[in-house]
């Protein structure tokens, strides 16, 4: 395997503009899946400042001191999301640093976290809307296994998902067997999609799946923001198009 600095997008821990009012933070290594072998996952979050001010924070990476002052200095942060069972690790350290933040929880995110999760917090997925609607569309893309929220940020044209696409670079991925299995798995740059593995779990909600994505589609994005691997700065579109091909052929 790869060293943390080679998997990883320095700098690290530090917010990165990408558009007006959104930011990417870059953050440590993850080490997930099977007992044997687990992969190294780059984290990566996404931060939206809304016309009042207050931020949207997606996925929280790690919350060291130097990157609560860079948040502090551009907003207050109001929203922390967990968008899938499985993106929730540093949600509580966000939730002590900024009492003021309501957290939103996908589905089975409790179930999955145990006693992380030991504070009130609201679900994505229940009926009303949300807050933040008027500049951030919000869409639920269900499977058996996990339900991803994925959401649009209209001013800068930016779709952001987490798991429903994974990008990893062979530079970083380092060893001969990961990078087999990366490609093994559909999730290899240049041709990342949505790991096979995942596309089980649809299996019975495909018609739903490709509805989501031809939604996805129709918002036109620039940019798509992925938590996991090279994200794409442009062409956005036509990314959905190529990876989802399996889909919407």
């Amino acid at each position: 395997m790869p060293d943390d600095g080679q998997a990883t997008y320095p700098p690290l821990n530090t917010l990165k503009g990408v558009a007006d009012n959104l930011w990417i933070v870059d953050g440590p290594i993850i080490r997930f899946g099977m007992p044997w072998p687990k992969m190294s996952f780059p984290t990566r979050m996404t931060v939206i400042r809304l016309s009042d001010g207050t931020l949207f924070v997606h996925s929280p990476t790690s919350l060291v001191p130097q990157l609560k002052a860079e948040v502090e200095n551009v907003g207050s942060p109001r929203w922390l999301i967990g968008p899938n069972r499985i993106h929730y690790w540093w949600i509580p350290e966000w939730r002590a640093a900024f009492a003021q933040a309501d957290v939103y929880l996908a589905p089975r995110i409790e179930e999955q976290a145990g006693d992380r999760i030991d504070f009130d917090y609201r679900a994505l997925g229940s009926d009303g809307g949300y807050p933040w609607d008027a500049e951030i569309a919000t869409l639920a893309v269900a499977g058996s296994y996990m339900t991803e929220f994925v959401f649009f940020h209209r001013a800068s044209r930016t779709l952001i998902l987490t798991d429903l696409i994974e990008n990893f670079e062979p530079r970083k991925v380092g060893s001969i067997l990961m990078r087999w299995l990366t490609r093994l798995g559909g999730v290899q740059d240049p041709d990342g999609q949505m790991p096979r593995d995942m596309r089980l779990t649809f299996a019975k909600h495909r018609p739903q799946l490709k509805a989501a994505i031809e939604t996805m589609i129709a918002w036109d994005p620039e940019r798509i923001v992925i938590a996991h691997g090279r994200w794409y700065e442009e062409n956005g579109a036509d990314e959905l198009r190529r990876a989802f091909r399996w889909l919407l052929d």
